[in-house]
């Protein structure tokens, strides 16, 4: 089960479709969404989780709690759609593009993926870019 949930006054368009893409980025991955809750909030929101839960006094576009066991994804998906906004607006990009990136960068956290060092950065970017394409 895949929820969307609003604390901001922005809401998804095309849900169903976003829905069904990410369970399909998942099985792709060989992996199962049991449940998954994509929260969309704004900086403020997100920026208290962010030091309430991870001790970082910083800004960040997501933060992602994993609760998956094995390939069983169970998790919580905080999205500022302020620092999309601005992000799209730095990297030149659509907001729905760069939306639709941190959306699935989430997903492939449940997944396994990391991206603390340079070559698991490479990686992540380079799995977002393939499931972007598919959207």
């Amino acid at each position: 089960m895949i929820n969307f949930y609003y604390e901001t006054d922005f809401e998804l368009k095309n849900s169903e479709d976003i829905k069904n893409w990410i369970r399909s980025t998942a099985e792709q991955e060989k992996c199962l969404v049991i449940e998954m809750n994509y929260v969309f909030c704004d900086d403020v929101y997100l920026h208290k989780l962010n030091v309430e839960y991870l001790d970082h006094d910083t800004y960040t576009d997501i933060i992602t709690f994993d609760y998956s066991e094995r390939k069983n994804l169970h998790g919580e998906i905080y999205i500022s759609v302020d620092r999309v906004e601005d992000n799209a607006e730095k990297y030149n990009v659509a907001f729905q593009q760069e939306l639709a990136r941190v959306i699935i960068h989430g997903i492939l956290h449940c997944c396994g993926y990391r991206d603390k060092s340079n070559e698991e950065k490479e990686l992540m970017r380079t799995k977002e870019d393939f499931y972007l394409s598919q959207l």
